[in-house]
């Protein structure tokens, strides 16, 4: 049987405006996923990629978590990478994903065309109409892209890595060019982010994985420019904006300039330091160590009530995981979370 939120249905949304709400809400990053038995039987019979664009099979997978767990928000499942598909970027995924001929010129990104959602990744928006139609009721649904800083470290390294040195070494040997990939993946990211609420998503979310590599004053003059025109284009939507920075801590006070409804971060900044920086007008999402899913039940109940305590009873306080759920995750744990955030919440 599906979950329901009976009588708390704008919680999630409610926070997002930070407007008090029934109860506190929750969501987990990565929820629609691999920690869960039934998308591990669905993954056995499937290849991720067609998962993301069959349109049915995406539903599926995003509402999966929803049928086990009274959440109070549903996210698309989908990859970061999929609107780069629609430009014609050609990659494969091993599993993470790996760009055929990585980004390194002004002539390759001069090369790139507009994204047109509708032309270009007309599945993604069919998933979203039938994700709405078989969503609990009134759970909303966040659609997200990846921010540009972040696609830009994937489409000029190739492959994932850990510093993305190749991606950081393009800002400072061709800082022009990468303004111009930048501006280009920003604009991309508004239509493909305006497509999706148009198509029937809620919330909308901005993932910035990897602009915890720069400092702050490469932050300031590269990323933060683009993700302001990412937001810039999506205000006359009037559709909350969530923009995760991971490894944020010392970008907040820049990331307190941004036009967004929410912020949120990884478990390494306190709940409390984060609303003090990015003040009063900002809602944060955030923040429990995906390792502390594997604590036992006493431990796990304390670590909720620390965040908790941590991000204080004003409204504005989306509970999640401080970065996406680990493939090992007991789900019997993920229940317990979700029930111990709405007693204490």
């Amino acid at each position: 049987m599906a979950a329901t939120v009976s009588g708390q249905e704008s919680a999630f949304l409610a926070a997002c405006r930070r407007e008090p709400g029934a109860h506190r809400p929750v969501w987990i990053m990565r929820q629609a996923g691999r920690y869960l038995p039934e998308y591990r039987a669905l993954r056995a019979k499937v290849d991720f990629e067609a998962l993301t664009r069959t349109p049915e099979l995406a539903a599926e997978v995003t509402l999966q978590p929803l049928r086990r767990f009274p959440l109070d928000a549903a996210i698309l499942f989908s990859d970061i990478m999929t609107p780069l598909q629609g430009m014609g970027i050609e990659l494969s995924f091993e599993p993470a994903p790996v760009v055929r001929e990585p980004i390194r010129t002004l002539a390759q990104v001069e090369a790139l065309p507009a994204l047109a959602a509708a032309r270009d990744v007309p599945f993604v928006l069919e998933s979203i109409r039938l994700v709405r139609a078989g969503l609990p009721r009134g759970v909303p649904l966040i659609g997200f892209a990846g921010a540009p800083f972040t696609l830009l470290c994937y489409l000029v390294c190739g492959r994932p890595s850990k510093e993305f040195g190749a991606a950081r070494a393009f800002l400072y040997s061709q800082p022009d060019t990468a303004q111009r990939l930048l501006g280009c993946l920003a604009d991309a990211m508004a239509e493909y982010l305006a497509a999706q609420a148009t198509a029937g998503a809620q919330a909308l979310m901005l993932f910035e994985s990897w602009a915890g590599l720069l400092a702050p004053r490469e932050y300031a003059q590269f990323a933060l420019p683009a993700v302001r025109r990412t937001a810039a284009a999506l205000r006359r939507l009037g559709v909350p904006l969530i923009y995760y920075v991971n490894q944020g801590a010392t970008l907040l006070p820049a990331v307190a300039q941004l036009d967004v409804d929410v912020v949120g971060v990884d478990w390494r900044s306190p709940l409390s330091q984060v609303r003090r920086i990015v003040g009063p007008d900002k809602a944060v999402q955030g923040n429990l160590d995906p390792a502390a899913l594997f604590a036992p039940p006493g431990d796990l109940r304390r670590h909720v009530a620390a965040v908790l305590e941590e991000a204080g009873s004003a409204p504005g306080h989306i509970f999640n995981l401080g970065h996406g759920i680990w493939p090992d995750t007991d789900p019997d744990a993920v229940a317990r979370l979700v029930d111990q955030v709405h007693e204490r919440g």
